[in-house]
């Protein structure tokens, strides 16, 4: 019996989709991507790069973009630095690599750069551990080809979900088990700030983290605590204190 073609089309995209199993399927964490819908907020940070000022950059998505809301806390902490906030909402190491490669870094050459990214390529994209990682390290090597002496310091990718154990949970504890691989001591710094915002239990309160992923006034109080002495250590160019490393 002949298929209707319509069918016949439908069953080859099914082939087509098991066929892309994760052994064989593209790692799209490294694949330089822009989002649909953030070209104009991209264009903007491109703007503050083209003025080459900013000794401190964050970059990564909602959760460094959500500095933004808590100014006062950022001003105080880190005004000294002459920070800029370089972080979009929703974007995965893909879409960072695409903004670094377009623009991100045309003049601007910061002398640290806190990173933290990657939840978005578990949760959104479905990469695994290791392709997330992958697109980390491509971030890295992208940086130190356009701006050679930024100093890195590597967040590790802050704990999601209520409770441990879950899906989410278990995929940033198995790729922050992989991230440490890339400090060098020299331009890349791992600090895994993240069981600071957790319960002795394990869980995350509300009071720290909203949604149990976006941090709270709380959350980014923890946060800025967490990197107050490293950041201080790097830009006087000494090592970093023991407890951070």
């Amino acid at each position: 019996m002949k298929l209707p073609l319509f069918l016949l089309s439908s069953l080859m995209g099914i082939v087509t989709a098991l066929s892309q199993t994760p052994a064989n399927r593209p790692n799209t964490a490294i694949v330089p991507a822009p989002q649909n819908l953030w070209m104009r907020t991209h264009q903007a940070l491109n703007k503050i790069a083209d003025t080459g000022k900013g000794d401190l950059m964050f970059l990564g998505d909602s959760i460094t973009a959500g500095w933004k809301s808590q100014a006062a806390l950022y001003n105080a902490e880190f005004g000294k630095y002459h920070p800029v906030n370089f972080g979009i909402g929703g974007d995965c190491t893909e879409n960072i690599l695409y903004r670094l490669q377009n623009g991100n870094l045309s003049k601007i050459r910061p002398k640290v750069i806190v990173l933290l990214i990657g939840t978005n390529n578990l949760n959104l994209n479905s990469n695994t551990p290791q392709e997330t990682f992958e697109g980390v390290q491509a971030i890295i090597k992208e940086i130190h080809e356009r701006s050679p002496d930024s100093k890195i310091l590597l967040l590790g990718i802050l704990p999601r979900e209520e409770k441990p154990g879950g899906r989410l949970r278990t995929a940033v504890e198995e790729t922050n088990k992989l991230l440490p691989s890339l400090n060098d001591g020299k331009t890349v710094f791992y600090l895994d700030i993240g069981p600071r915002f957790l319960q002795p239990d394990g869980s995350i309160s509300r009071e720290v983290m909203t949604d149990f992923v976006h941090p709270a006034a709380k959350g980014y109080q923890i946060w800025a605590e967490a990197i107050r002495e490293p950041l201080s250590a790097l830009f006087a160019g000494k090592p970093l204190p023991s407890a951070a490393q």
